[in-house]
């Protein structure tokens, strides 16, 4: 299958971008982002783009895919719910509107985060967020579209975009997981790929469900 990766330079794009490039299922990756990964590989092709809202000079080289796995995000610490709103709702959809118009029979997987708000009602912003995000996508004439709601998640090896607590978290994860339910970035990356391989029965998939297409 031929992959589109977005936030390829942060912690979980690049976990996922590392079990892509490993994975024989995955033939070709494209690595959209604004920073170059600073990786070479065979099957990596990047595609530096400053605003996915303006896709329109690149368009040419974003047709013939398989999948989008859309890891780019931000934390909304010290945010507006305006400005968090541009980035989480805003980017995403804009990317989403190309890649449909462009691979109609593509797959979509989106990183959301536990504890997201599916009523868009909640008192939390972020949550409110992100669940208005996850729902337009869902809407979305896809092949198919998951929300991946990832929790706690370990750093994996090569990875080279870890810092600050999660550099904690990769030493303390065993004992962390005792206590918040967590998985290995490299698989999220596998239960993307296996999303495209194989489907899931659901559009919003919870630790236990990403778990188990890792598994398969």
């Amino acid at each position: 299958m031929k992959v589109i990766i977005t936030g390829s330079t942060g912690m979980v794009g690049e976990g996922v971008l590392l079990e892509c490039l490993d994975n024989p299922a995955v033939t070709s990756v494209l690595s959209i982002s604004r920073r170059p990964t600073g990786r070479q590989h065979p099957k990596l092709t990047e595609l530096l783009v400053p605003d996915f809202r303006d896709l329109g000079a690149v368009e040419a080289q974003l047709t013939g895919y398989d999948a989008c796995f859309y890891c780019a995000g931000i934390s909304s610490v010290g945010m507006s719910e305006a400005d968090y709103t541009v980035v989480t709702y805003d980017t995403p959809m804009a990317l989403a509107e190309t890649l449909l118009r462009l691979n109609p029979k593509l797959v979509l997987t989106h990183i959301s985060g536990a504890h997201t708000d599916g009523t868009e009602q909640g008192k939390l912003m972020w949550a409110r967020v992100k669940g208005r995000a996850e729902n337009a996508l869902l809407r979305m004439p896809f092949k198919g579209v998951y929300n991946f709601r990832i929790s706690l998640t370990k750093p994996t090896a090569g990875q080279t975009r870890v810092k600050g607590g999660y550099l904690l978290v990769r030493v303390l994860y065993p004992l962390l997981a005792l206590f918040f339910p967590g998985m290995a970035l490299r698989d999220v990356g596998r239960a993307m790929i296996n999303c495209v391989r194989y489907g899931a029965p659901k559009g919003v998939l919870e630790v236990p469900d990403i778990r188990a297409l890792a598994a398969r």
